[in-house]
């Protein structure tokens, strides 16, 4: 598990994949730790992060490790998750596209819609037809790799969610973030939400308002994310096994 932004740990994702069987070996990146140059060993690559700031220092070089390692995983079949900023990671690393979202950044609460092709993949066929996420970028993939299945898509941002290959998944939005993890990033980015007319308080509530409905739909899918890695899940049609120790 590779976390590449301080404020983004894996926090309760965490938890859910280790509840769901799978040992978690955390590397961090902006602290200085060196990312593994191949996946051997490894059932799956979860790859996450807030987009860094303009400017941003400490990057070390790691961006491009972190495609090369990206290129490696999908071509491989290791299952991979890559959140946020993590997602942006995987469309570029496979000749995607990354800019300024067109319609503006998305902060706190909001609704994605799931596409139909959903319905057959491992992950996605049991998340309902617009569950609530949280959103926090202000870049968006413009342009997904070629062969990528766009699974989720929003208004404001149409490439919410996608696959590449047959195990390998992006999102654009958070589901590691709990409440105080929002909060930080509320107190850290409140002068950018005034810019954009938010309230950081009214960002919070919502977010709060929403948050039992995000645990029920995304810790069931996280569940299902370690099936795969574990190789009991391929087929969506299936129920997800019983929990193993691991």
């Amino acid at each position: 598990m590779i976390e590449t932004d301080p404020a983004d740990d894996i926090r309760r994702l965490g938890e859910w994949l280790t509840e769901a069987g799978l040992r978690l070996h955390v590397v961090r990146p902006h602290a200085g730790d060196p990312l593994p140059e191949d996946l051997t060993g490894y059932q799956a690559l979860v790859l996450l992060g807030r987009e860094p700031a303009s400017g941003a220092e400490g990057m070390s070089g790691w961006p491009p490790m972190a495609e090369s390692l990206l290129r490696k995983a999908v071509r491989q079949k290791v299952a991979t998750l890559a959140i946020g900023h993590g997602a942006q990671l995987l469309a570029a690393a496979h000749a995607g596209t990354v800019a300024p979202a067109a319609n503006g950044p998305e902060y706190g609460a909001r609704l994605v819609a799931r596409r139909d092709v959903a319905e057959s993949d491992p992950l996605f066929a049991r998340v309902p037809f617009s569950p609530d996420v949280i959103q926090w970028h202000e870049n968006e993939i413009t342009e997904l790799p070629v062969g990528a299945v766009l699974l989720a898509a929003s208004t404001r941002s149409p490439h919410q969610a996608f696959r590449l290959g047959p195990v390998a998944w992006g999102l654009q939005f958070h589901i590691e973030a709990d409440m105080d993890m929002v909060a930080s990033w509320v107190a850290t980015d409140s002068d950018r939400l005034h810019a954009h007319q938010l309230d950081p308080e009214a960002v919070v509530a919502a977010v709060e308002e929403v948050m039992g409905l995000i645990t029920d739909v995304w810790q069931p899918f996280a569940a299902r994310f370690a099936a795969v890695a574990r190789g009991d899940l391929r087929d969506p049609s299936r129920t997800v096994l019983p929990l193993i120790s691991p």
